[in-house]
Order: C-alpha cells, then sequence, then structure tokens
C-alpha cells in the first residue's frame, strides 16, 4: 500500500488512474523521483511526512513532521463528542491540536459552534491554520499560542485532546517511524504518560462550565490511572476502539 500511495505521489494520480493504465511506462525523472521516495520510506520516514498529506474524518490534511500524524483512532473523539450532541454556540477547546484535525474536523460538524485550538508549538500552528484555510474554516478556528490552556478564559462547554500519553519506559514499544520522525513531544509523556493529562485535567475544571465535557484519547496502559485522576467528576467513561483498547474518555464536570 505504501508503495501504491508513493507512486500515485509520484504521478500526481489517483489510484483509479493506475488500475485504468498499467501500461504505463515511468520517465527516467519520474523513476528517479520514485527511487528517491522509497529510499525515504526505507529509513522509516513515514509515507504522510513524504507525500505532505493524511485524510482523518474525510478530510485532507497537510502534515509535516512539526506535527502528529492524524490517525483513524483519532476518530473515536470526534465520534465521542458529537453522541454528546452540542447544539448552537457552544465553546469548545482542542488541546494541543497540532494538525488541526480534531477542531477542523469538529468546526465542520458543528457549524454554529465556537471552537478555539491551543497548542504550544508554533510550527505545529503554522500548519493548522494552513489547514483550516484549506478547508475554508479560517473564520472558524481560533488559534491560541498556549501551553495547555494556560491564559485562555472560560467557561467552555467541550475540552477536546489528544495529548501525549506514552510513557518512555514504553518506547521500546512504540513503532521506530513514530519515535524516530514523529514530534517527541506529542508522543511521550514523561516517565509514566500521565504527566501532562495530570496538568490538563485540574486546568480543564478550571475552564469549564459546571456539567461542561472533557474529552480525551487515552491508551490501555493508563486508563486506570487517568480514571483515578478524574476522581470528583461525574459520569466518568471508558470508550474502547475496535481492538476493545481503551481508547477514549470522557468526564463531566459536577455543578458548582
Amino acid at each position: 500500500m505504501n508503495a501504491e500511495l508513493l507512486l500515485r505521489f509520484v504521478l500526481g494520480c489517483d489510484r483509479a488512474y493506475l488500475f485504468a493504465h498499467p501500461e504505463r511506462e515511468l520517465t527516467l525523472e519520474e523513476t528517479a523521483r520514485y527511487d528517491a521516495v522509497l529510499a525515504e520510506r526505507s529509513r522509516a520516514v513515514p509515507a504522510q511526512y513524504i507525500t505532505g498529506h493524511q485524510e482523518f474524518w474525510g478530510m485532507d490534511f497537510i502534515v509535516t513532521p512539526a506535527v502528529l500524524i492524524p490517525r483513524p483512532e483519532t476518530e473515536l473523539l470526534i465520534e465521542a463528542v458529537l453522541q454528546m450532541r452540542p447544539e448552537g454556540a457552544v465553546r469548545i477547546v482542542d488541546v494541543g491540536t497540532g494538525s488541526g484535525c480534531i477542531a477542523l474536523a469538529l468546526a465542520h460538524e458543528l457549524s454554529e459552534a465556537e471552537i478555539h485550538a491551543t497548542d504550544i508549538s508554533i510550527q505545529a500552528l503554522e500548519i493548522a491554520r494552513a489547514n483550516s484555510a484549506r478547508h475554508q474554516l479560517e473564520k472558524r478556528v481560533q488559534f491560541h499560542q498556549a501551553d495547555l490552556l494556560a491564559g485562555l478564559e472560560g467557561p467552555f462547554d467541550l475540552i477536546v485532546s489528544n495529548p501525549p500519553y506514552v510513557g518512555e519506559s514504553e518506547a521500546d514499544q512504540v513503532q521506530l517511524e513514530v519515535r524516530k520522525f514523529e514530534p517527541r513531544t506529542a508522543v511521550f509523556a514523561g516517565t509514566k504518560g500521565t504527566e501532562v493529562i495530570e496538568r490538563l485535567i485540574p486546568q480543564a475544571w478550571e475552564v469549564l462550565r459546571a456539567g461542561g465535557w472533557l474529552t480525551m484519547e487515552i491508551s490501555g496502559t493508563i486508563a486506570k490511572p487517568v480514571s483515578r485522576l478524574l476522581e470528583g467528576w461525574r459520569e466518568v467513561r471508558i470508550i474502547p476502539d475496535l481492538q476493545s483498547i481503551p481508547r477514549v474518555v470522557v468526564a463531566r464536570k459536577t455543578a458548582d
């Protein structure tokens, strides 16, 4: 699949074109370019960084090594938010937006929502803003350079985040291409994997309205510790992915 994807990238064509033209021969220039991208892939460079694109929620996103590559399991976050049926001018903030995929997917689905997105990385915010312009959603999402929720004024109705949640002790279990090429601060969170979430939860409590929701992507490794961190919240629920691995946690702020 990677070889086909990279071939389509080199030729600037879609899959249908490849199947419709099996006799198509590469020019010398195309062959050289294809060999070059295959060499990059053989070094474990993710195909998405080579092509500069990744699909998420049916939308095409620009990706560079400055941002985490959007993954299908993160779409569970979008599904969880939409199941809450937020209506009207609800205020939502996406913490650690990276490519902007979560914030922009929600902007696409929730036409009346006021959406904010934060990231500590200037480079990541540049990519997120470029993606918002590509999808003509630049007026729908306000981007902020911030460490998690620092400096943002509430109240918000909903906070959503795909924070770093892999512990350094788990590094050997992470794919080589992730360890080597994706932004380390977007993947790893201290020795336990919960360090960023430990900071995010109390910040979220401060800026959420009473009855507001916090929704985060997690892993099976930290599901129990995160549940303990959410003591005092209500309606705490863990949602598994298609492989039955705990993947999303939702929790509601109790009334003041």
